[in-house]
């Protein structure tokens, strides 16, 4: 916790406090309602004696509950629209993407415990678990962050990182302002999602793949659009839209993976499925379906460049079993439109419209916008 000479808590007394808020009913039992551990705080203050101005006591207040219900210091970085990735690679490294551009904060945590203590908390208030027997999480938090975290034997020392999922939908002329989609591009796709053609997004992680297949989706008047995602961060993109999510396997078993909704989700009437990303054999499922009637369908991969893209889409398919010569021809039969993105400096932008087609029997990509 960040203090000064006038607001100073000590461990003892910082532990004192936390102690009282923790065992005070009105906190409630996950102390996920800020407001409720802000009364909880300031009741514990009291009653432990501090006395500060009232400019201290807000600056108290505002770091216990960041400690207590939120993500301790980490929490001052994320109130700042600027930043969009927080990257703490242990607890006294942490890194911000502010417009674009890697920095590295003062910020840090006491020590590898405070630090899990803090993940363990956030990730338990959306029914994940951290721990040795799962050393990975992933999950989306409330407010539009998506977090995902390791823990040893997996890395060195705990691993935390934060990525802020824009909340609005940003629209064509806000993309247009940023430079990330000029006027001719934002025409062409909206002709490709009014001709219902398969959209595969693609580009490198944090280009802004997820932002875009949000704005393209917003276009689809009142399609009912299922969609499927690892971890949420679409939400509700259309205004006739249904959202699935994967469910982690418990001890018990169970569990609900993205194969498993895509599979479901031919049966709920779809006029177009989205998957947010598509990263391992679902892609088999999504392949049949975009050949058998579900146009304008959508998606996005982690890919280089819209070529790569295709190429990563056949190898998941071979991971699920489907013959090289199978996958290819699935492939292109299923996508009709790929869409480039990358980053040019501090700039998240489409870098080219790709068609695919074929002729005698060889992928042809045609170059429909580029820059």
């Amino acid at each position: 916790m960040r203090t000064t000479m006038e607001d100073r808590l000590d461990d003892a007394l910082r532990v004192a406090v936390v102690d009282r808020v923790v065992r005070d009913p009105d906190a409630g039992r996950d102390h996920t309602d800020r407001v409720a551990v802000r009364r909880a705080v300031s009741r514990a203050l009291a009653a432990e004696g501090v006395v500060v101005s009232p400019a201290a006591w807000a600056r108290l207040v505002r770091d216990l509950v960041d400690e207590i219900a939120g993500l301790g210091p980490l929490e001052d970085l994320l109130r700042d629209p600027a930043v969009t990735d927080v990257c703490c690679n242990g607890p006294s490294e942490v890194w911000v993407d502010r417009h674009g551009r890697l920095e590295r904060t003062d910020v840090t945590f006491r020590d590898d415990q405070a630090m899990v203590a803090v993940i363990r908390r956030t990730v338990a208030g959306v029914a994940r678990r951290l721990d040795r027997a799962h050393p990975c999480v992933d999950a989306a938090l409330p407010g539009g962050v998506r977090l995902h975290a390791a823990l040893p034997p997996v890395v060195p020392a705990p691993v935390l990182t934060l990525r802020r999922v824009a909340t609005v939908v940003p629209t064509w002329d806000d993309l247009e302002a940023t430079g990330t989609v000029p006027a001719p591009c934002r025409d062409l796709l909206e002709e490709v999602v009014a001709a219902r053609h398969n959209v595969v997004v693609a580009g490198r992680a944090g280009v802004g793949k997820t932002t875009l297949l949000a704005r393209l989706l917003s276009t689809v008047e009142d399609d009912r659009v299922v969609v499927l995602e690892d971890t949420p961060e679409l939400g509700r993109p259309a205004r006739h839209a249904v959202s699935m999510a994967v469910v982690e396997a418990t001890p018990d078993g169970g569990g609900v993976s993205l194969a498993d909704l895509v599979r479901q989700s031919l049966r709920m009437r779809p006029d177009r499925l989205v998957v947010g990303e598509v990263r391992g054999v679902e892609v088999a499922s999504l392949l049949q379906a975009m050949n058998t009637g579900h146009d304008g369908t959508m998606t996005t991969v982690h890919a280089n460049t819209p070529a790569d893209a295709l190429v990563r889409l056949e190898g998941m398919a071979l991971l699920a079993g489907v013959p090289l010569d199978a996958a290819r021809a699935q492939v292109d039969a299923a996508v009709d439109v790929v869409v480039g993105m990358d980053r040019r400096g501090r700039r998240r932008e489409v870098r080219s419209v790709v068609e695919v087609t074929r002729r005698d029997d060889r992928r042809l990509l045609v170059e429909r916008w580029s820059r």
